[in-house]
């Protein structure tokens, strides 16, 4: 004897009724969950309770228990996997792709800087201590961490500018990416379809490559959204600086030059079949490639050095940018009041509490972590090659890589896909590469930035412009197409959004119309209505909804049984073979619908209706017949069936009064 949570699997030894259960193929009648349902009330409730705290007991054992083992502290720590098994081939690849992506990493550092509105520096403050953590946290080989289009045009709508703001908006989503980590959050990327993020890192990328055209123009571009901005520089065009175009034009157009020549393959295109000579050109063709961006501005700068000492550089330089590394301190928790300066254009700066800057900041504490997870799954995917992804380890690394930015005033800093390319193209073999890449950053800062001052604005620009540009999905649009276009749609909304409206009420509205879509599509279920016929002759109406009955589809599929039920009087069996969940809603609704047909005197079957969801309709005293057979389902559709007393009216257990009929399973609370 057993309850609705006490499941019996077993295996039909014969087969009965053929051409009947052959209409049923669908419903599992090889294996059959049998449940009592005619088990005492009050019985099913202390057994049920036991359960629950035997359930409890073990849980927080488990818990204990996996906290205090080693294979915990090595998923916590990927590091101890790996190193024990480190050795000299390992390391020199990780120490080439270290400095190679860190000759990537510093240009961009310098000019993402520029798309949140802060000195050049910052972008490097926020590419070093990310790198270290990762490597201990860390457990993707190939993802690197540092900033990103996403992360800087985030952080700028968000902190508006302000190195204060932008520091604090690291620190705080950091120990939020903590707490996603800690109750296991990760799994919310999932509620962001492929369209929608596609839509949207396409719009990021027009966004980026919008703020830059301001170094290669030489305008000043003022606006919040893309198109604001577009028509700010359109108003300034008269004010255009030549020179500063005509560099930043031909840097773009050398450095996609440069990309396609890196992919260029001399010889034959299997390693095997190349000669030495073909190895080694098609190497130093790869390594130009990847280093296109330092090669670019090292030429540029010593350039603009000359053209500086000989007192006639027409360029936009980067300016002052404080030698050294930052100091090591807790981001600032409230912001100054410093007053301005007329005479230089230099407004004033109002002075903000804690409790102010927080509120400045926003829901971008809430959005920024959930669009960082989205950025990291998509590396991670990328660079899997079939093996699980760990996301809660994931979003533990990137957010502990985020607070310690913070203490060394860096800002928000993700995984990038780009810059995690070329790590995995340069030959890493694990995380260690991190470490070189943040090395490099560290040199950097202490010994070359008396010479980034000479760089050129409009070069930085370029830079990020060849390197957003191909993140512009477009390639997705076909496949799309034939596959299924009304994914299109949310796709297009998320990219239409982010480009007319602010970037975080652009990625809301397109999130929510996904999640609209999502909701019409459960409410709207298929439903397919037969009528069939047992061996005695017994005809009936087969009616199969394909998904779980939830609020909002099961008023659309009772509306379909009661106009299906009133045409006929014939008995409807209700196939729930695909019915594995239902709720509180569902339950009422279905408690009515049964009253229904028992009022006009019409009998109403669930064939194969999983215990789990039928102790939900329990809840309710909803008197149900259930059948888990053909067998039993003949029996119950004989008309001149006789009623057996059950267990319950035996025990005389006061408000029950179930009753079956020889292998059918009736549940009747009255």
């Amino acid at each position: 004897m057993s309850t609705l949570e006490n499941e019996v699997t077993f295996r039909q030894q014969t087969q009965l009724n053929h051409n009947l259960e052959s209409q049923f193929s669908n419903s599992s009648t090889e294996f059959i969950l049998l449940t009592d349902h005619r088990t005492s009330k009050f019985k099913s409730l202390e057994q049920l309770e036991a359960a629950k705290q035997e359930s409890n007991e073990s849980s927080c054992s488990r818990r204990c228990d996996n906290i205090c083992r080693l294979k915990t502290l090595k998923r916590r720590l990927p590091i101890l996997t790996w190193l024990p098994k480190y050795n000299r081939s390992d390391a020199l690849g990780d120490l080439i792709a270290g400095l190679t992506v860190g000759l990537t990493v510093i240009p961009q550092g310098l000019a993402y800087s520029g798309v949140v509105n802060l000195p050049p520096q910052y972008g490097l403050y926020g590419s070093f201590m990310g790198c270290f953590m990762y490597v201990l946290l860390g457990t993707c080989k190939d993802c690197t961490i540092g900033s990103t289009a996403v992360a800087s045009l985030m952080t700028y709508q968000f902190a508006k500018g302000s190195w204060q703001r932008s520091v604090l908006l690291t620190f705080i989503t950091g120990f939020i990416e903590l707490l996603m980590a800690l109750f296991k959050l990760g799994s919310l990327v999932e509620f962001v379809s492929g369209p929608v993020s596609a839509g949207f890192t396409s719009a990021v990328a027009l966004i980026v490559s919008t703020s830059q055209m301001k170094y290669i123009l030489g305008v000043n571009s003022d606006g919040a959204s893309f198109l604001q901005r577009w028509i700010s520089m359109l108003k300034n065009i008269g004010d255009i600086r030549l020179a500063d175009s005509y560099l930043g034009v031909g840097c773009v157009v050398v450095l996609l030059i440069m990309r396609s020549l890196g992919r260029m393959t001399i010889g034959p295109k299997e390693l095997a079949q190349q000669s030495r000579w073909q190895r080694i050109v098609n190497n130093l063709i790869r390594f130009v490639g990847i280093s296109r961006n330092a090669t670019v501005v090292l030429v540029t700068t010593v350039l603009a050095m000359r053209l500086e000492a000989a007192g006639r550089n027409p360029f936009q330089l980067t300016g002052y940018i404080p030698p050294g590394m930052p100091t090591l301190a807790l981001p600032p928790f409230s912001i100054e009041p410093q007053p301005g300066n007329a005479t230089a254009g230099i407004p004033a700066i109002p002075g903000q509490t804690f409790l102010e800057m927080v509120q400045d900041l926003g829901y971008g504490l809430i959005i920024v972590p959930l669009i960082a997870l989205l950025e990291s799954a998509s590396v991670c995917k990328a660079f899997a090659k079939g093996k699980p992804i760990d996301m809660t380890q994931e979003i533990f690394a990137t957010g502990m890589a985020n607070i310690a930015n913070s203490l060394f005033c860096g800002y928000r800093s993700n995984s990038g896909l780009a810059r995690s390319a070329i790590n995995n193209a340069s030959g890493c073999r694990t995380s260690m590469s991190n470490f070189y890449i943040g090395l490099v950053v560290v040199l950097a800062l202490s010994f070359l930035t008396e010479y980034f001052c000479f760089i050129p604005r409009a070069v930085l620009a370029a830079i990020l412009i060849s390197a957003v540009i191909f993140q512009v999905q477009y390639q997705i649009v076909v496949p799309m197409w034939r596959s299924k276009r009304s994914d299109l749609l949310p796709g297009m909304l998320a990219f239409v959004s982010c480009l007319v409206l602010p970037l975080e009420i652009g990625i809301l509205v397109a999130i929510a119309a996904n999640q609209l879509f999502i909701l019409y599509h459960s409410a709207r279920p298929k439903v397919m209505v037969e009528q069939l016929e047992t061996e005695q002759g017994i005809q009936f109406l087969k009616i199969t909804p394909d998904r779980c009955l939830i609020f909002p589809s099961v008023e659309f599929v009772r509306n379909m049984v009661i106009k299906s039920g009133s045409r006929s009087s014939l008995p409807i069996v209700i196939d729930c073979t695909y019915i594995y969940a239902a709720d509180f809603t569902a339950a009422k609704v279905i408690s009515s619908m049964v009253a229904d047909f028992r009022a006009r005197q019409q009998k109403i079957i669930f064939f194969n209706l999983k215990p789990s969801v039928a102790s939900i309709f329990e809840g309710l005293n909803t008197r149900l017949v259930l059948c888990y057979n053909t067998y039993a389902l003949n029996q119950e559709l004989r008309p001149d069936q006789v009623l057996s007393p059950s267990l319950d009216s035996l025990d005389k257990s006061p408000g029950t009064d179930c009753v079956s009929m020889a292998s059918t399973l009736s549940l009747a609370k009255s």
